[in-house]
């Protein structure tokens, strides 16, 4: 049976010069991991973790002797910090190990690319400076969003903004499929330094997604669950409804197709076909 020490993960990645891999650690903990993902914590040389409770920190320590939470980079009590900062110094805490000659890993919630910049900025920065460095997929919320609810996207099409960009930007909604609005509880806030909207500023979400959707049109707010024995958030209110609902830094905003897909008779024509046609 192969030890510890023989690992080709350790022996492939290794190296004298520094190595970074950042990782997905899903949603669920434990269970969501990749057996590869799950290797590379295992036998890096130090891991940072950016991990959503304490249970899953501490099951992080149990795969590795040096795990560095990332979490204190955030702004503490009553401090004002802009985020942009803080992913700026989580970067330099994990660039400097990797400097030193080591193999790190960089643990982080879900999908270590999907709405989270550390992974791509350290990744960009190790690779600028010559330092191997790559990036493994993780479940998402978007994953277990769609298995929770039981939709295939795939069906009618879908469409996923950050909620405050799709308000700053003239982005256009399709009312035939899915609209996923992440961070749907930081809705138009814009300085990066809050970790929450208003009710006033979600009232403006609605009033400008009611271009497109009818006020009474059913939406779903979502969490997917982080422990195994936790279940999903799945709250279904009108749209009206949204500045009242009770929303986490973890909820999303799920807004199904208002109206159903329209063919487009023009390209059936010019494909020398009718709708019978469609298998």
């Amino acid at each position: 049976m192969m030890t510890r020490q023989q690992s080709p993960i350790a022996t492939l990645t290794r190296a004298q010069k520094g190595n970074l891999v950042c990782v997905g650690t899903g949603l669920q903990l434990a269970g969501q991991i990749g057996a590869l993902s799950l290797s590379y914590i295992e036998h890096a040389d130090v891991v940072f973790s950016l991990v959503p409770d304490g249970f899953s920190e501490r099951w992080l320590m149990s795969l590795n002797c040096d795990v560095r939470s990332l979490q204190p980079y955030y702004a503490q009590h009553d401090e004002v910090k802009n985020r942009r900062d803080t992913y700026a110094e989580m970067v330099d805490a994990i660039l400097d190990e990797v400097r030193l000659g080591k193999l790190v890993v960089c643990a982080l919630y879900g999908h270590p690319g999907v709405f989270a910049c550390v992974a791509h900025w350290s990744i960009k920065q190790a690779r600028s400076e010559g330092f191997d460095a790559s990036m493994l997929p993780g479940i998402s919320a978007e994953a277990c969003l769609w298995a929770d609810l039981g939709i295939d996207p795939g069906n009618s099409g879908h469409q996923s903004f950050e909620a405050t960009q799709f308000m700053l930007y003239h982005h256009i909604p399709d009312p035939t499929t899915h609209l996923l609005l992440w961070q749907i509880a930081l809705a138009g806030e814009h300085t990066l330094t809050q970790f929450s909207s208003t009710k006033d500023k979600l009232q403006i979400l609605v009033e400008h997604l009611n271009q497109w959707y009818p006020l009474t049109h059913a939406v779903i707010i979502y969490e997917a669950a982080n422990l195994p024995f936790q279940s999903p958030v799945i709250e279904r209110i009108p749209l009206s409804l949204l500045p009242e609902a009770t929303l986490t830094t973890i909820s999303t905003l799920l807004i199904p197709p208002a109206r159903p897909m329209t063919l487009n008779h023009e390209m059936l024509a010019k494909l020398g076909i009718v709708e019978s046609d469609i298998g």
